[in-house]
């Protein structure tokens, strides 16, 4: 991190920089959730064989998030946020030439480029939001992950819009794939070189060694959290288009609408969540999402009413809003070495999102895609039950019970 505190006007570009870098991914990866029934039948898989063409990304992803630590420490935020976005973009273009050849090899090439682009370049700009959320001294991480949120309903929005008139999946990808550019390119120049890099940080952890992350129980939990959140999030991104169509017999155009009321709760959920966290407590909050989320997931499964649906799916969004950011600032304030702490948690939560959700398509080719929600259910009642986890340090024992 620079010695040398920065302006408010840069401030301002760098946390306005940082905003854009979550909306880009959140909407590139709802224009191709939102294709997936397309998708699947133009590359002629099966639900269990579009799991194994989501792996793809969950290989990518892992490459990008086992390495990621290792490489903000190397060569700072700026340099891994600016290659993650040039491989997200790279993944995207693959895709699309993908579908044009109906190859679901070289679609799954695609989608593994794109998740090592997200799987580092969302991680180095978690560490980034956290310091920048530090030097605002106002909770930020919320909003900067409603605007991935945003992105989402952006992308979906285009997306219904785009398989009502019966557009081309493999041009809405390449579209989209090429219109991220610019934005890219501009919003760089605004995050400084140098953060998170090992610098003076080196100095003050050799005066005070602290044991491995692994040993850190709060912090174990925390990952869980964030662990179960994402995995409900990732569910919803990667499944909840073909769950309405195959599960609840909606048209693949309803089904794109759908998802776009799970993406509004979504972002309302982040847009008002510091609200929220500042007036209660970052433990109420976080129970009362997971109570949310398993209230609308359980109704996803178990109730078969199109009206029950909508209203299921913008639950599920509320309940899954805050777990991400509201778990990334509990990791950075709740024990020595921040960085590495929320390069931890973050790395929790993208694993879940981006490698588990394509597990379930082996189990919804058995069981059908509404009963392997019941795992993500699972997930979201642990959730509930350890969310203490995440009280700040100033919070008394005594007083953390008490805001619960």
């Amino acid at each position: 991190m620079p010695a040398a505190k920065p302006s408010r006007k840069a401030l301002l570009h760098r946390t306005w920089a940082l905003f854009a870098f979550f909306f880009l991914p959140g909407l590139v990866m709802a224009s191709w959730a939102t294709r997936t029934p397309a998708i699947r039948d133009t590359l002629s898989v099966s639900t269990a064989g579009m799991g194994i063409v989501l792996f793809g990304l969950s290989v990518g992803s892992m490459s990008g998030i086992l390495c990621s630590g290792w490489l903000v420490k190397r060569f700072g935020t700026h340099s891994i946020i600016r290659s993650g976005m040039t491989l997200m973009v790279t993944g995207m273009l693959i895709m699309s030439v993908a579908l044009y050849f109906s190859s679901p090899v070289l679609f799954a090439l695609g989608l593994a480029v794109l998740g090592m682009g997200l799987g580092s370049a969302e991680v180095a700009m978690n560490v980034e939001g956290a310091i920048v959320e530090g030097l605002l001294k106002k909770t930020v991480l919320p909003m900067m992950h409603g605007f991935y949120s945003l992105g989402t309903l952006a992308g979906a929005g285009v997306g219904m819009g785009l398989t009502a008139i019966e557009f081309g999946a493999y041009g809405h990808l390449g579209l989209i794939g090429l219109l991220v550019i610019v934005p890219i390119a501009i919003a760089i120049r605004a995050i400084p070189h140098g953060v998170g890099k090992d610098n003076a940080d080196d100095a003050a952890n050799a005066h005070e060694p602290h044991p491995p992350f692994y040993k850190d129980i709060q912090l174990l939990l925390i990952g869980t959290i964030v662990l179960a959140m994402a995995f409900a999030e990732g569910s919803a991104n990667d499944w909840l288009p073909l769950l309405m169509v195959d599960g609840h017999g909606f048209s693949p155009t309803s089904g794109s609408l759908i998802y776009v009321g799970f993406t509004l709760g979504m972002t309302v959920g982040r847009f008002t969540g510091g609200w929220f966290i500042d007036r209660y407590s970052r433990v109420t909050v976080v129970r009362a999402c997971a109570l949310m989320g398993i209230l609308g997931i359980g109704m996803i499964i178990f109730v078969d009413s199109p009206f029950m649906a909508g209203v299921s799916v913008i639950l599920w969004g509320l309940g899954t809003s805050l777990g991400f950011p509201l778990t990334i600032s509990a990791a950075g304030d709740t024990g020595p070495d921040p960085a590495t702490r929320v390069s931890v948690v973050a790395a929790s939560g993208y694993v879940a999102f981006l490698v588990g959700p394509p597990l379930l398509g082996f189990l919804g080719e058995h069981y059908g895609l509404r009963l392997a929600m019941l795992v993500v259910l699972a997930l979201m009642v642990v959730a509930a039950l350890i969310a203490k986890a995440v009280a700040k340090p100033s919070q008394s024992p005594q007083l953390a019970g008490e805001t619960e």
